[in-house]
């Protein structure tokens, strides 16, 4: 809602910058370039964004099959205690149930920490596209003469006409 709030704030005062040059401010609405950017959408299927996902991939990769080997673990446990637990003497039903216990607080606290680590390494690599994508916008602006780029995620509407969000991932996929 604050960001709806502020690109509406924006457009206002573009349009009052329009209209204020001129008591026909419209007449000048031609002459003045204006585009919008979907920086989502350049996250998501920009050739950066995907290469930069499939190397966080691979780097969690390791971490993630650790996870899965004390989630198997824990599960061979479990299945122990349901199938030989009654039959079992108290101090190796109470053993295997401590060990169970460890090996689930191991397992909670390993994904905590990857899906810490996972969200701050995703901001690294996302901060660094968002600067090389700040470039190729500030770039194509100078090259179309735009006058102003807003990057909007969710505008209730757009046209297309001022839409140059391919414009910005096709000049990010030719770095």
């Amino acid at each position: 809602m604050k960001q709806i709030n502020h690109v509406w704030r924006n457009l206002v005062m573009v349009l009052i910058a329009i209209v204020s040059t001129n008591g026909w401010g419209i007449a000048f609405a031609g002459d003045i370039k204006i585009g919008v950017v979907n920086t989502e959408k350049i996250l998501r299927e920009s050739l950066p964004a995907l290469q930069a996902q499939k190397k966080i991939e691979q780097e969690f990769l390791p971490r993630d099959e650790d996870i899965k080997k004390i989630a198997v673990q824990a599960k061979t446990l479990q299945d122990k205690l349901e199938k030989n637990g009654a039959t079992m003497e108290e101090t190796e039903r109470r053993n295997l149930e401590r060990n169970l216990a460890n090996l689930s607080r191991e397992y909670q606290r390993a994904q905590k920490q990857l899906r810490e680590d996972l969200s701050v390494r995703q901001n690294e690599e996302y901060s660094a596209i968002l600067e090389r994508t700040n470039r190729a916008i500030s770039k194509i602006a100078e090259i179309e003469n735009y006058d102003l780029i807003l990057q909007l995620q969710d505008s209730v509407y757009r046209s297309q006409r001022i839409d140059i969000t391919d414009k910005v991932i096709k000049a990010l996929d030719n770095e």
